[in-house]
């Protein structure tokens, strides 16, 4: 079949001629736009790509962040803890009889005529 189309004489008309040059035409036209399709697409793929990329590595930064921020956090109720239970130290400090008695249990401090003997604190050794 194929043989007959190739020995089959073209007519040569300028319908003929015209409506060659149209196919061919429209050939190339198709072409190119498969082309600039294609290249759309591809330019497409890579935006979305770099977007998704980009979009990963920001989730990856905050999850670093917040994990930071909670540290933090965690660390700065701690500080706040130990300012708290400073301030009421100083507090009991500014008092002179907390300072006698600590004075009294921790430096053996005595008043007048008060004698302290110290007790082991071990249990009994029998």
């Amino acid at each position: 079949m194929q043989n007959q189309r190739d020995s089959v004489a073209k007519i040569d008309s300028g319908y003929v001629k015209q409506y060659d040059a149209h196919v061919e035409r429209q050939n190339k036209k198709k072409k190119r736009l498969i082309r600039r399709l294609a290249l759309f697409v591809i330019a497409t793929l890579l935006l979305f790509g770099g977007l998704l990329t980009y979009h990963i590595q920001q989730r990856s930064l905050y999850a670093d962040k917040q994990a930071k921020y909670e540290e933090l956090q965690e660390e700065m109720n701690l500080l706040e803890k130990q300012e708290k239970d400073f301030k009421e130290e100083i507090k009991l400090l500014n008092d002179e009889e907390y300072v006698l008695q600590i004075a009294r249990t921790n430096y053996f401090f005595s008043k007048e005529g008060e004698i302290i003997f110290k007790i082991p604190d071990n249990g009994p050794s029998y």
